[in-house]
């Protein structure tokens, strides 16, 4: 068998994301980082340039700006401060705590993004990057867990993400899943991939984390992989039944200077392929040559997020016509031809021996 042949995908997703507002909102879903006071796409343009149907936003840099908690202390809800009325999902904080001590109690967070009107809130879970060991990774998801339960008991207006952790460890990611299935979420993230996530599209333990995931969540709960956001990536996870996907990798591959595309992003010395790609976005159509898009960090992003957005939809064309396999076939096809030396053909292979 080749990374060309017929895999055992997941089934068709049928599955749709309903608030506790009552909105509907098709899978699968790609949210945009998005921060208040200095992203890349003004709020504006991800309306209406974009078509965003949602956004994520930290719930931990509103939560310690004195003078935006006390417009929201006054009622204001997270969708009137940011002028947005799509899907809205707030995050704890959990990331900056890995890097510092956040001196915030779960509780509090959890309450705070509730209070707001957070279409989903985040628990402040305990991330485990790769190099946790055993132990670690184990009292982390222990104390993830009692954080769920508790925020459980609080959240009344949104949703709330029941998180996955376990690091590396196949066993513990096994563990956590059947413990929030037994807590009785509603919503699943996969925590702590990012790190997995890497320029040589290695998938081998995504591959295996969202498999398991899927088969013990089911088929009607919404999978979120935090952290996202490589358009070349998204059709395999959406692939192993993930939904939801979050990044601000539109603006972050912006700066570094890399173009994305749907079959891997290139830098500005990749010319030729910069040219085959012949982008028919909004900004890249604008523009008297491709090259010039690397001018402008803001011009860049856009070019990534449209086409993040494009992927997604072509995704959901898949999915509705049962061309999943085919999409991926030529993704791989192409992908291979760029990136001779890449992984992903063959881990996305191997995942499935």
């Amino acid at each position: 068998m080749n990374a060309h042949d017929t895999h055992p995908l997941h089934k068709p997703n049928t599955r749709r994301l309903i608030t506790k507002k009552g909105k509907t909102y098709t899978l699968p879903l790609f949210l945009p980082v998005y921060q208040p006071k200095s992203n890349l796409i003004p709020i504006d343009d991800l309306k209406n340039k974009f078509s965003s149907d949602g956004l994520i936003v930290n719930g931990f840099f509103l939560y310690k700006d004195a003078e935006v908690k006390a417009k929201f202390a006054s009622g204001l809800t997270i969708h009137e401060y940011i002028g947005f009325d799509g899907l809205i999902m707030t995050d704890s904080g959990a990331f900056q705590g890995l890097k510092r001590p956040l001196y915030l109690e779960n509780k509090k967070i959890v309450a705070f993004q509730d209070e707001i009107k957070a279409d989903i809130v985040s628990p402040l879970d305990l991330i485990s990057p790769p190099g946790d060991n055993y132990e670690t990774a184990r009292k982390k998801l222990a104390s993830t867990c009692k954080r769920i339960r508790e925020a459980k008991g609080l959240v009344k207006n949104s949703i709330l993400a029941g998180v996955q952790q376990g690091g590396r460890f196949l066993e513990l990611r096994r563990k956590s899943m059947e413990e929030l299935m037994e807590i009785g979420v509603d919503y699943i993230a996969i925590g702590s991939l990012v790190p997995f996530f890497n320029k040589n599209h290695n998938l081998t333990t995504i591959i295996k984390i969202l498999k398991d995931a899927r088969a013990i969540a089911g088929d009607e709960l919404p999978i979120h992989v935090y952290g996202a956001g490589d358009p070349v990536e998204l059709p395999f996870l959406a692939a192993l039944g993930a939904d939801i996907f979050d990044s601000s990798s539109y603006g972050h591959y912006a700066v570094s200077g890399w173009y994305m595309t749907g079959y891997g992003a290139l830098k500005k010395e990749d010319q030729d392929r910069l040219r085959e790609y012949n982008c028919q976005c909004d900004i890249c159509r604008q523009l008297p040559d491709v090259m010039a898009v690397f001018d402008d960090a803001g011009k860049l992003a856009g070019h990534n997020l449209f086409v993040i957005m494009d992927t997604l939809n072509q995704i959901r064309r898949a999915l509705e016509d049962n061309a999943l396999q085919n999409y991926l076939n030529s993704i791989l096809k192409t992908h291979e031809q760029w990136f001779p030396d890449s992984s992903l053909n063959k881990t996305w292979e191997q995942g499935f021996k």
